[in-house]
């Protein structure tokens, strides 16, 4: 059934008319920082190809952005409030009337979404219970037993973000791929986890099999597994979801590494002393992954961390990245620095010096 809504790429006046919204919605009484401009304008550049000089555009209200939009469906439209808030997340402390206004936006888009509630909580200082809602929204009220299924654990949790367990059937899955091909998902993401000494999942240390899900998307999306990798392995994973909830991984990382506005959770550990966002190159990168994301979500149509990696782990990582509708990474975000899961550089300082320690050679 074709769809009642325009699913043509937009043309250049409606990019240029969205960003005049966008700018207006999140724009602090001072004007937008110098983050949120350039980041807004990394993520239209690589989703449409147009560059905005978001320092330099007229307003554009609610029911005028609206009207732009008026042809778009409801997932297009949650997109463009999910713009919004990312660029909202960034500011600390979040004025209340950016807040406000995004909310604005989003109801003459016609969006009930979480996630704006999520950020009018850290306005309003309730990091509590922004956390609650952002867990709650993102995670828990997706997880059902379906989700149990690709992870090969008997082990039963209510959370994604509950602590490890062990496992022993589930640590022997995972030690079993040191015996797959070279050049295999499963070889690939035991030698990951040799490189940096994790432990593999259902043993004593090891992260929880659902969050150890991400971790083959690190090397099929060949993210590095410092606190600037997380930031690309997560917006790339959110993007690719088709639900629009899967901005919750996003919005949990910026929240805990750039402005804390997250507490630890689990092997996510918050360290805000860098604003990751503000160094060079940064803005790029997160924004190449949102567009690799989307490639995923519109190529493949399934939330990444629902496969069944463990029936992959013998296929060629090239194959997987096949299957899955991965594009490469742009030249730009490579020059800005977005290196490969075996590049050291991709490694954290603690990581590497773990390895040292084990007297691996890096």
């Amino acid at each position: 059934m074709t769809s009642e809504f325009d699913q043509s790429p937009p043309e250049h006046d409606e990019v240029l008319a969205v960003a005049r919204g966008i700018a207006t919605a999140v724009a602090p009484a001072e004007g937008l920082t110098d983050v949120q401009s350039t980041l807004l304008n990394a993520v239209t550049k690589a989703l449409t190809d147009v560059d905005v000089d978001y320092e330099s555009l007229e307003p554009l209200g609610a029911d005028e952005l609206a009207a732009v939009l008026a042809t778009r469906g409801p997932d297009y439209r949650q997109r463009i409030v999910h713009h919004m808030v990312l660029a909202e997340l960034v500011l600390r402390p979040l004025p209340p009337d950016v807040a406000d206004r995004v909310d604005v936006y989003s109801r003459a888009l016609g969006i009930e979404d979480n996630f704006v509630r999520v950020a009018r909580r850290y306005a309003d200082g309730a990091f509590g219970l922004a956390w609650c809602d952002l867990r709650r929204s993102g995670f828990t009220d997706r997880w059902d037993d379906d989700h149990m299924n690709p992870l090969h654990t008997k082990a039963r949790f209510e959370d994604p973000f509950d602590a490890g367990v062990v496992d022993p059937g589930l640590e022997q899955q995972w030690r079993s791929f040191e015996t797959r091909a070279p050049g295999s998902l499963g070889r690939a993401v035991w030698d990951m986890y040799q490189m940096r000494r994790f432990d593999v999942p259902g043993s004593a240390g090891g992260a929880a099999a659902y969050l150890a899900q991400h971790d083959f998307v690190h090397i099929i999306a060949d993210y590095g597994t410092n606190l600037e990798g997380e930031l690309e392995i997560f917006a790339f994973l959110g993007r690719a979801d088709p639900d629009p909830k899967g901005f919750a991984w996003l919005a949990t990382v910026v929240g805990l590494f750039e402005t804390g506005y997250v507490h630890q959770q689990g092997f996510l550990q918050a360290d805000v002393r860098e604003r990751h966002l503000e160094g060079p190159g940064m803005r790029t990168r997160l924004a190449d992954a949102i567009r690799r994301g989307k490639a995923v979500c519109e190529g493949f149509g399934q939330d990444l961390l629902s496969v069944d990696y463990h029936e992959w782990a013998d296929l060629p990582v090239e194959e997987v990245r096949a299957r899955q509708h991965v594009p490469p990474k742009s030249d730009e975000a490579v020059r800005c620095g977005s290196v490969g899961v075996f590049d050291v550089a991709g490694m954290s300082e603690a990581q590497r010096q773990a390895s040292a320690d084990a007297g691996r050679v890096l």
